[in-house]
């Protein structure tokens, strides 16, 4: 039997991308449907005041990327946070990336905040800090691809680190086998972040895009990523 999986989409992309990628709901139905755990999926806008109704029931819930700070105020971040709290309390599985992970540390007691390293951007490197059952195919080290200048700081009471670096500490974690959480986008393709990165290029400045465009040679593991998201979220079942 399939999962069930509640995408809550927390941006619009810009208008010059919509018609190649859609939007950040699509990029996870593509970047799940190249695992081996089968799944089904429905994405609801949240920034546009989409919601699942009451009595749908889901596997897991994940909370996307966007462009808005984790720590902004709001209201459509402030309505996510309540309805993210009712489901954490309630039992049930949270998934979170870049924007998503930063939410979901704040609002279980973390903090996220403007990072003092600047933008990260391109792929980055990460040493995998632990080893889960749920993280099959096992790897020591990660590849993802990034856009991020906020980071999570200080992690929830009771998370455990997934992945780090010199850069981002707090690159992934996990809070038992409720909640688990990456910085990076495995979701994200290499031409789109290659199209990010050129639409950006004024606020990272020369060098940083320049490093990143480089970096964009080298490949990244967001389908391992996805695996282990999916395989988290059916432990257990």
């Amino acid at each position: 039997m399939s999962l069930r999986i509640c995408i809550l989409e927390t941006d619009v992309l810009r208008p010059e991308l919509v018609d190649q990628y859609q939007g950040y709901g699509r990029m996870f139905e593509q970047l799940f449907a190249r695992q081996p755990v089968a799944a089904q999926f429905s994405i609801y806008n949240v920034l546009n005041g989409h919601y699942p109704a009451e009595d749908e029931v889901f596997d897991a819930y994940l909370v996307t990327g966007s462009k808005a700070d984790s720590f902004g105020t709001d209201p459509w971040i402030q309505t996510l946070k309540t309805f993210l709290l009712e489901r954490y309390k309630r039992g049930d599985k949270l998934l979170g990336v870049c924007f998503g992970h930063q939410l979901l540390a704040l609002l279980l007691g973390g903090r996220a905040e403007r990072a003092t390293q600047g933008w990260g951007v391109g792929v980055h490197d990460y040493q995998v800090d632990t080893q889960a059952e749920w993280m099959n195919p096992p790897a020591k080290d990660l590849a993802l691809l990034i856009s991020h200048q906020d980071q999570v700081t200080a992690l929830p009471e009771g998370a455990t680190v997934v992945a780090s670096s010199a850069f981002c500490p707090n690159a992934a974690y996990h809070i038992g086998d409720q909640v688990l959480c990456f910085q990076g986008h495995p979701e994200f393709m290499h031409d789109y972040s290659r199209a990010l990165l050129d639409l950006r290029v004024q606020s990272l400045g020369a060098e940083v895009h320049g490093k990143a465009v480089a970096s964009l040679e080298r490949e990244h593991q967001g389908s391992l990523v996805g695996e282990w998201m999916m395989r988290f979220v059916a432990q257990g079942r």
